[in-house]
């Protein structure tokens, strides 16, 4: 495992291979490497990178948690989602709980972005790395998407 400093504190990145297989809030200190997946997170939380492109795997989970995390991987930077309109878009709107766990279970966070599903509303609900960081990374988005778009 990796160790990046990051505005949202250190984060474990593990790898297998050129492969992602998790991101982990809170991470002890560690070895700090040069994997391409730091780089971009690097990159990513320096407002350079929008998408990353970094090969990951979504290890684990049941059929419905990897459709849930399939629908987030779709989300695009700096937009957000409702839980309900995921339980929607994989055809059970009343499933929206059941979405919110799953993201909870999302191995690859800030990869693979939970932090723009948010609750009916838009309400700020949820989020396994804690609403604060959720918070961030979603302030993070919003600056960059209006600087892009105003120039």
């Amino acid at each position: 495992m990796f160790v990046i400093d990051s505005p949202i504190g250190p984060l474990g990145v593990s790898v297998s291979g050129e492969t992602v297989v998790g991101v982990h809030f809170g991470a002890r200190p560690g070895a700090a490497g040069s994997h391409p997946a730091v780089a971009q997170l690097e990159s990513y939380f320096a407002g350079e990178l929008t998408d990353f492109s970094v090969p990951f795997e979504m290890r684990g989970g049941s059929e419905f948690e990897r459709a849930v995390w399939g629908e987030i991987a779709k989300i695009p930077y700096g937009e957000m989602i409702t839980y309900g309109a995921i339980a929607t878009a994989l055809g059970d709107p009343g499933a929206a709980r059941a979405v919110g766990t799953a993201c909870n279970h999302n191995p690859i966070p800030v990869i693979v972005p939970c932090h723009r599903v948010v609750g009916a509303g838009g309400k700020m609900v949820g989020f396994g790395g804690g609403l604060d960081r959720k918070r961030k990374l979603l302030e993070l988005e919003a600056r960059v998407a209006l600087a892009r778009a105003w120039g």
